[in-house]
């Protein structure tokens, strides 16, 4: 899964092979969670409180970029980088 973004110990990534509705995966340390773009919400899983608000203000500020990688994602074309939260 390529890594788009990442800040503060966030790793944002897609998957070329993923199912809808549009979403991202992200990991803190251990954990992880699925963050859907449309909805700005967490469709599973989980990361610390103070991790998935910056996580899910970063993904309001990205929402339109995050939809045009998930779009490319579905073509299995190659996903461009996103400006990490700073």
């Amino acid at each position: 899964m390529p890594t788009i973004s990442f800040f503060r110990g966030i790793k944002i990534f897609m998957n070329w092979s993923e199912h809808n509705p549009p979403h991202f995966h992200a990991t803190y340390g251990g954990d992880e969670v699925v963050v859907l773009i449309n909805e700005i919400d967490v469709l599973t899983g989980g990361i610390p409180n103070k991790q998935l608000k910056m996580l899910l203000g970063w993904t309001a500020l990205h929402q339109e970029e995050l939809l045009e990688n998930w779009e490319l994602a579905e073509k299995k074309k190659e996903l461009f980088e996103i400006e990490p939260l700073r």
